[in-house]
């Protein structure tokens, strides 16, 4: 009996393992697992190709230098092994594309050539701005590709407070100097940028472009604050049917018939007196004209639209020019170093067209500008003379010119209020 009993646990158990063996690898796959060849696990570690203006240059040398003066690219190359006929050939290949014939002198070019004794050229590029380059190709085949760089287009805003100038306050947050000269223009007729003193201050909203994190524009201020003397001036930029202008916050023109100053940025070195002593002469005399200390081919501006009266070289007055505004106003302007091209009596200057460069002929111990202002004939003081308005806003514009006031205004003073120190910030162009 017993034996009976035992040999069937034992057939039992047997059925067991069949079926459970059966079970568990039913419908199992064979997973194949390859093992890359060596070569092939080589190839997908090699490091990535160092790339120059889109070029690979691992196996080749790179040469970077700036064009000479009166240096042209045959000149250039011919030192890099590439013959007359390939020069030629490149020449040919540039028609439409870049005039070889431009290339400035100071601007920076760069050559990928053989690592051999002849340093044979591939590639010549030239960057005639900082959002292009140029390729010049001499590898398989001869050809000239112009290359636009990725352009950022950004809303900046600046605040800041003056310890000694616009410039410096503008270089210590960080902000492009490219920044200040239109930041002058805008005030140039409010504001005594030859006076500005410390704790003044000013807001800027502007859009720049810059290309590899270099600022290479600043394309319009938008609207701008400045506080002067304790006066506080606005500007809003504003484009009424084409005609780009900027405004106070009632609607009038900041511009003048007359700019504050014939010079961009200098110092005042002798105002308007009627008794002066004469560092020449050595006596005292009137001097009735403003001087205006600068490097010598300083530009100097006509400070309205006009026509021109006289010029020409005096024993006293050196290079000077002479300019009629209107039968009320006139202006001149001394000691050039020399009167601009095409400058001669009877042609007609815009306001800020340049007429001549800061000198220091006729009598003059060292260079500067003589700034003369007439009014009704009579010499006055430039800097106290009350310069007459230009253009205010359309009246069929001034709903639209006051809703974008409003909304600039609002901008600027948030700047103020949420800022009590100096700033620079990137407004997204997404939130415009």
């Amino acid at each position: 009996m017993s034996k009976k009993i035992v040999f069937g646990i034992g057939v039992v158990l047997a059925v067991m393992l069949v079926y459970f063996y059966g079970s568990t690898n039913e419908g199992l796959e064979i997973e194949t697992i390859s093992i890359e060849e060596p070569d092939s696990l080589f190839q997908e570690i090699l490091p990535e190709p160092t790339l120059l203006y889109g070029i690979a240059i691992d196996s080749f040398d790179v040469f970077e230098g700036k064009v000479k003066w009166s240096q042209n690219i045959s000149e250039i190359l011919s030192s890099f092994n590439i013959s007359r006929e390939d020069i030629y050939a490149l020449a040919n290949a540039s028609k439409g594309v870049f005039d070889v014939r431009k290339l400035k002198a100071g601007y920076p070019f760069t050559i990928i050539h053989e690592r051999d004794e002849l340093k044979t050229a591939r590639q010549f590029i030239f960057e005639p701005d900082p959002t292009q380059y140029v390729i010049f190709n001499l590898s398989d085949s001869i050809y000239v590709q112009s290359v636009a760089k990725p352009v950022v287009r950004e809303e900046r805003v600046l605040t800041a407070k003056i310890e000694s100038s616009v410039y410096e306050a503008v270089l210590a947050e960080g902000a492009s100097p490219l920044l200040v000269n239109k930041l002058v223009d805008i005030f140039a007729w409010q504001v005594d940028f030859f006076r500005i003193q410390k704790g003044d201050e000013f807001r800027v909203i502007y859009d720049q472009r810059s290309v590899d994190g270099e600022v290479v524009s600043v394309d319009r201020i938008l609207g701008a604050y400045f506080k002067h003397f304790d006066k506080e001036y606005f500007a809003v930029y504003y484009n009424q049917e084409g005609q780009e202008d900027y405004f106070d916050e009632d609607g009038n023109s900041l511009r003048k018939t007359f700019l504050r100053a014939p010079l961009n940025y200098s110092r005042i070195s002798s105002r308007y007196s009627p008794r002066r002593y004469h560092p020449v002469q050595k006596r005292y005399k009137a001097h009735l004209g403003t001087d205006y200390a600068a490097p010598v081919g300083t530009e100097i501006r006509s400070v309205g639209d006009g026509v021109i009266l006289e010029a020409k070289y005096g024993q006293y007055n050196g290079n000077y020019v002479k300019v009629k505004h209107n039968s009320n106003y006139t202006t001149q302007y001394l000691h050039m170093s020399k009167i601009a091209k095409g400058i001669r009596p009877g042609v007609t200057v815009k306001q800020g067209q340049t007429i001549g460069y800061v000198g220091s002929t006729g009598l003059a111990n060292g260079p500067h500008l003589c700034f003369r202002f007439w009014k009704n004939g009579i010499q006055v003081d430039a800097l106290k003379v009350d310069l007459p308005p230009s253009e205010p806003i359309d009246p069929k514009k001034l709903k639209d010119f006051l809703h974008v006031k409003n909304v600039m205004i609002n901008k600027l003073m948030k700047i103020k209020e949420d800022s009590a120190k100096p700033m620079l910030a990137q407004i997204p162009l997404s939130q415009k």
